[in-house]
């Protein structure tokens, strides 16, 4: 059996991306939405997912690229001057792996974003990471750790099978997506260990920001057996407040309410829905 969990990130972070979430999600395939709990549309984002019974909402840990939920004086080792998250991951992540007192800084803040999380009320449906970064070790660990007195069951690893992608349209990978493959599988499979429900491939790294619907119905027809996750960064407009350059945000929705995904799914058969629908099975061999 193919099932399917289809995922927006990003949720909270603007209210044109809220604003796609709920139309990806009513009028669309979209089965869940990772929240950005110090997003600046955090607030609107709750709100409609309260509204949405049927939307999996999960925790979007950001720890790079945005603003600390702690203020920035708790947390100094982990922000520059702006109280913004440090840019760069590979400095951050030798300090996460290396510094004590850096590692008492994330732990905290990890903490804070999934107390903040349950504060809203929502079911817990899943766990990522800002730009994957839960694939460093120290963070994964502390994410299980910490994850389990917030009713942690599932996340994702992003294993991506370059097969898959390559027959509906080759791709180069760069240095960082090669590297990235083997700590994707670790994590996989610590996760895994952990008892958490793990898709056990995961759509979105290759075309990031360009999941446009024509590769959508390739990929779905396509789908492998057992649990797959697609994402996406849906938004009603391509230009916003935090926006990534060159993002396709209204191509990445079209594709999501496209009818022709939709009779594609249908016609092969995929079972749609949130990490929650499939916790505990297991993938078919």
């Amino acid at each position: 059996m193919r099932r399917l969990i289809v995922t927006a990130d990003d949720f909270g972070a603007a209210l044109v991306v809220n604003e796609a979430v709920e139309q990806a999600h009513t009028n669309g395939i979209l089965t869940a939405a990772s929240l950005m709990v110090a997003g600046e549309a955090v607030d609107d984002a709750v709100e409609r997912a309260k509204r949405l019974p049927n939307l999996g909402v999960g925790l979007h840990l950001v720890l790079v690229d945005g603003r600390p939920m702690l203020p920035p004086t708790k947390v100094p080792d982990l922000v520059d001057e702006d109280g913004r998250f440090r840019s760069n991951m590979a400095m951050a992540g030798v300090r996460f792996f290396f510094s004590p007192c850096v590692r008492k800084q994330l732990a905290a803040e990890i903490e804070a974003q999934f107390a903040a999380f349950a504060q809203t009320g929502l079911p817990l449906d899943h766990v990522n990471a800002h730009k994957h970064f839960h694939l460093h070790p120290t963070i994964a660990g502390l994410i299980l750790k910490i994850g389990a007195r917030y009713g942690l069951t599932a996340a994702r690893a992003p294993v991506e099978p370059a097969s898959v992608i390559d027959a509906i349209e080759p791709v180069e990978r760069g240095i960082a997506g090669r590297v990235a493959a083997p700590w994707a599988q670790a994590t996989k499979t610590r996760l895994q260990k952990a008892g958490l429900t793990v898709p056990d491939q995961v759509f979105g790294l290759a075309w990031s920001g360009a999941m446009t619907a024509p590769r959508l119905r390739a990929l779905v027809a396509t789908l492998p057996v057992g649990l797959s996750e697609i994402y996406f960064h849906p938004a009603t407009a391509d230009e916003f407040s935090g926006h990534a350059d060159g993002y396709r945000y209204r191509d990445e929705l079209a594709a999501l309410i496209d009818i022709g995904v939709r009779n594609e799914l249908m016609a092969q058969g995929v079972r749609l829905g949130r990490f929650a629908d499939f916790e505990g099975e297991r993938a078919r061999a």
